[in-house]
């Protein structure tokens, strides 16, 4: 079994069933399951005409897109490996990916990325063919001709063999979050991808979430997460995909769309947690009443603790008056949020649980393909990752790492022994992450073992949690924690929009966020606590290089950035 043979197994059985939804000219269209297994074997028949072979690299930059999910299966049944390029990336940042792998031939999207690899290419010099997917680019050949002119006028030529890409062979290098160092390419296999969706679909099963449900895919298909659970778990639980033109869309396309599963960051529920407050606040005395009573009743019947006769009562009601208007907001027929990435507040979990919006947080990282462990519906433990999944183990190193391994554990680093050898010991697979795992197989991660913060006085604190309770408070937008080798912690602060719109001065701001620090040093213990913070008016962004496509900020960066105005603080 390969992930194309799974492709096109459910593409039999599904034949003229919708099965990728997308916009275009304002409206949205659809592709059934067997127009996209047409187009995936014309243009895999056309890629092996081009001269592509088994083992060659070959360049996907390309927004999300029905486009996306063909060339990737089309790539891969030639046994080729598929190398994914965020649509954020610079051409610098395309060098290095070029450098490193060095495709032959790319597909985009656009004249933009087209102009951004030809760039990064001059000094590489390794893309000998590019294949532009929007008709007019001068780029040849391009992907009207690749789908409709060849090999005949309509797509559909015979399907691709498949018996030479094996279960072992790697499918796609997919790259690291590049938080700290240059980012790596992960060798992901068939096998690692197929395990991962299996392991994940008998969990799924149980909710259920089936051949009838609708996934909605936002996160950058270029990263490990999107790839596996966007992708290749919606095609094995044979549900459909309907792409989201652009993140500052999603509200508009949850309604619209109405999926019933959707996979995000922690970074998306922590805003939609502000935001809804917020409204809540700002709304009339009686609304505010129902609306935190609905919290209170969900959360208690979430925890498992009984509830009187008078909640037993007015639940139903705030179910009708509350819940069910929430659930409109996420299009009505939201079964599961599903979050991975980055850890979740167990404050905004709890949340979006007792105002009846599922949340299922797991645990994984690329080099894991990337699920290592998830909380099953039927038993979340809300401030924890759950356990792992079927057929992988987990243990802890003496400094409490975490350890994994398993069939989703990549081969290794392309053409990087040294750090594969780092990071595969064994075979155990080295997170960096510490965590404890408690009698019953639950994981807590504790903090990034790379990010520990260690003062001069000796307390080791993990930036995650406190940044986190920073982040929820509605005048921050961001946080990033310092006070390594410092006496005390301070942070840097990026106030909301909102408060900037709401005050005349800068003092006002300074004044705000210090009863912000205040308010979350109360629930801090003392070593934990932030004494001042350095304010930056403009937020962390892909687009200014301190943000990861995934929404990670990249502290190395910022407190290289700041280095100046830290030390002038202590």
């Amino acid at each position: 079994m390969n992930l194309v043979q799974r492709f096109y197994d459910q593409a039999y059985r599904y034949n003229d069933r919708s099965f990728i939804g997308y916009k275009a000219a304002g409206q949205w269209r659809t592709l059934s399951w067997s127009e996209v297994a047409d187009y995936v074997s014309t243009l895999s028949a056309y890629l092996s005409s081009m001269g592509i072979k088994k083992g060659e690299r070959v360049l996907l930059l390309c927004e999300n897109r029905p486009e996306w999910a063909i060339a990737d299966l089309a790539i891969m049944s030639l046994g080729a490996l598929v190398v994914p390029a965020y649509t954020t990336h610079s051409a610098e940042d395309l060098r290095h990916i070029l450098k490193l792998t060095e495709p032959t031939t790319a597909i985009v999207s656009n004249q933009s990325f087209l102009d951004k690899v030809l760039e990064a290419n001059v000094s590489v010099d390794c893309v000998n063919n590019a294949i532009a997917i929007d008709e007019g680019l001068h780029a040849k050949p391009d992907w009207h001709t690749a789908l409709h002119a060849w090999p005949n006028n309509e797509p559909g030529c015979e399907r691709p063999d498949l018996s030479a890409v094996d279960e072992d062979d790697v499918c796609i290098l997919i790259f690291t979050s590049g938080t700290s160092g240059k980012p790596k390419a992960a060798m992901l296999t068939h096998g690692n991808i197929l395990h991962n969706v299996d392991t994940a679909k008998m969990i799924l099963d149980t909710i259920p979430v089936n051949d009838q449900d609708r996934f909605l895919s936002f996160l950058p298909l270029a990263h490990a997460y999107e790839h596996t659970a966007g992708l290749h778990m919606p095609i094995t639980q044979g549900a459909e995909i309907y792409y989201c033109e652009s993140t500052d869309k999603l509200a508009q396309h949850l309604t619209e769309v109405s999926p019933s599963v959707c996979t995000a960051v922690p970074r998306l529920y922590d805003m939609l947690y502000v935001k809804i407050r917020a409204s809540v606040e700002a709304s009339s005395g009686a609304k505010r009443w129902l609306f935190n009573k609905t919290v209170e009743i969900g959360t208690k019947r979430a925890d498992g603790l009984p509830l009187i006769v008078s909640e037993i009562l007015l639940d139903p009601l705030l179910t009708k008056l509350v819940r069910k208007k929430l659930l409109q907001r996420f299009g009505g027929r939201i079964k599961y949020f599903v979050s991975g990435g980055a850890a979740l507040n167990p404050e905004v979990g709890s949340f979006f649980t007792a105002l009846g919006v599922g949340i299922i947080q797991g645990y994984g990282q690329t080099e894991a393909s990337p699920l290592i462990t998830v909380n099953r519906p039927a038993d979340v433990v809300m401030d924890s990752v759950g356990s792992a999944f079927d057929g992988v183990t987990l243990r802890l190193s003496e400094e409490g790492e975490l350890l994994v391994k398993g069939p989703n554990v990549m081969k290794g680093y392309w053409r990087d022994e040294a750090s594969t050898a780092m990071t595969i010991r064994d075979g155990w697979l080295y997170t960096g992450d510490l965590a404890t795992i408690d009698d019953r197989g639950i994981v807590r991660i504790t903090g990034r073992k790379k990010d520990l913060i260690i003062t001069s006085g000796g307390d080791n604190i993990a930036p995650s949690k406190i940044e986190g309770l920073l982040t929820l408070e509605k005048e921050v937008d961001q946080a990033v924690l310092i006070g390594d080798g410092k006496p005390w912690l301070a942070a840097i602060l990026v106030p909301s929009e909102d408060l900037l719109n709401s005050v005349d001065d800068q003092k006002q701001v300074n004044a705000t966020l210090n009863a912000v620090l205040k308010r979350v040093n109360e629930s801090l213990n003392p070593a934990e606590r932030v004494r001042k913070f350095i304010l930056h008016n403009e937020p962390f962004t892909i687009d200014n290089g301190f943000v990861t496509p995934t929404q990670k900020i990249k502290r190395g960066l910022v407190i290289e950035r700041f280095e100046e105005q830290i030390n002038s603080l202590y």
